[in-house]
C-alpha cells in the first residue's frame, strides 16, 4: 500500500516537533501536515484526507472532541490522542480512538502505538480493496449475456460479502451465511462452521440484506431461514430456534409473528 499519511495537531511547537522527529524515522509514514488549533485541522483533514491523525485535547478555539464531532461525516482517519491530561481517557475511547498516548511518553511506548497504528491502516485498505474488487466482480456479472439471478433474488440486496481475516480477504455468497451475531462495533458471520468478523453494525446490514431470506430473532441475532430446522419451546413462552447445523438460538417474544409468517406454521 501506499505511505501512510500522518496529520500532527497539538497547540504546542514542541509537543509537534517531537512526534515529528519520532516519525521521521519511519518511511512508512508521510507527514501531510502540521495544525496548532482545531479549526485548522478540520479544513486540513477535508482537504488532505490523513490515514492518521494524532490529535491534542485541549486546544485553544476547538478541542479535540469537537474536531472529530466536526469530521465525523468525513473520510475519518485512525486517531491517536496526545496529551496530559490522563481525565479524558474514557471519552477518547467513546470516539473510537486508537490510543491515548499521555505526556510525556517513552520512544518504547510511541513505536507501540505507531505499530498498532499501520496494523489498524493496513486492514482498512485491505478491507476497501476488497469491497473494489467484490464490486468489479458484480459489475462484470451484470454484463455477461444469459445470466439470471434465482427468481427469490432481488438485485438491490446483498449478493454477496467480503471480510479480511488473518490478512487474507474471503469471498463468500450472503446465501451462504448461517447465522449472525452482534458483537460490540463488529459482527460474527457464521458460515460452515466458521467464524468470520465484520466490522458493520446489525441494523444496517439487515437492511442490504434479503427479508426473505434473513430475518431478525433477537435484537442481536439473525438467521437464514433456510438453515432453520425447527423451532423449540423447552419453557413457557421462550422460542429456541434451532438450525440444520444443530446451532439453537433464542427467539424473542417480539419477533416471534415476523418468522412465523416467513415460515408459514403455527407457533
Amino acid at each position: 500500500m501506499d505511505r501512510i499519511r500522518t496529520l500532527i495537531v497539538d497547540d504546542e511547537p514542541l509537543a509537534r516537533e517531537g512526534i515529528r522527529v519520532l516519525l521521521t524515522q519511519h518511511a512508512e509514514f508521510e507527514i501531510v501536515g502540521e495544525c496548532g488549533n482545531g479549526l485548522t485541522a478540520v479544513q486540513a483533514v477535508r482537504e488532505r484526507k490523513p490515514d492518521l491523525l494524532f490529535l491534542d485535547v485541549q486546544m485553544p478555539q476547538m478541542n479535540g472532541f469537537e474536531v472529530l464531532e466536526r469530521i465525523a461525516a468525513e473520510r475519518s482517519p485512525v486517531v491517536i490522542f496526545v496529551t496530559a491530561y490522563d481525565q479524558y481517557a474514557l471519552r477518547a475511547f467513546e470516539h473510537h480512538a486508537l490510543d491515548y498516548l499521555l505526556k510525556p511518553f517513552d520512544d518504547e511506548r510511541f513505536e507501540q502505538t505507531l505499530e498498532r497504528a499501520a496494523t489498524q491502516i493496513r486492514q482498512r485498505e485491505a478491507h476497501r480493496l476488497g469491497r473494489r474488487m467484490l464490486a468489479l466482480v458484480e459489475d462484470w456479472r451484470e454484463g455477461q449475456p444469459n445470466r439470471t439471478r434465482a427468481p427469490t433474488e432481488d438485485s438491490s440486496y446483498l449478493t454477496r460479502l467480503s471480510v479480511k481475516s488473518a490478512g487474507r480477504v474471503f469471498f463468500f455468497k450472503v446465501s451462504e451465511i448461517d447465522w449472525i451475531e452482534a458483537a460490540d462495533y463488529y459482527i460474527k458471520l457464521h458460515v460452515g462452521g466458521k467464524t468470520h468478523l465484520l466490522r458493520e453494525s446489525m441494523t444496517r446490514l439487515e437492511r442490504r440484506l434479503d427479508p426473505q431470506r434473513f430475518v431478525r430473532i433477537h435484537r442481536s441475532t439473525m438467521v437464514n431461514l433456510e438453515r432453520v430446522r425447527e423451532l423449540r419451546c423447552p419453557t413457557q413462552g421462550e422460542y429456541r430456534v434451532c438450525l440444520t447445523d444443530g446451532t439453537e438460538l433464542r427467539l424473542s417474544r417480539s419477533r416471534k409473528e415476523r418468522l412465523k409468517v416467513l415460515l408459514d406454521r403455527p407457533l
